[in-house]
């Protein structure tokens, strides 16, 4: 039963950890895309285009 306890234990905390890293590459690969699109807009564009006002 312990033996069955340690698994799942360590089955619960790489799950933790698997998903920890996941989220931050979404965020950090997210966040470099996003600087991306502003570089591209800026050279198409020439400045940053400003929202529209409705």
């Amino acid at each position: 039963m312990d033996a069955l306890k340690g698994i799942f234990k360590f089955m619960v905390a790489s799950t933790l950890i698997v998903s920890g890293v996941l989220l931050g590459g979404t965020i950090f690969a997210g966040k470099k895309i996003d600087k991306f699109g502003d570089k591209l807009q800026t050279k198409l564009y020439g400045s940053k285009s400003k929202k529209p006002n409705y």
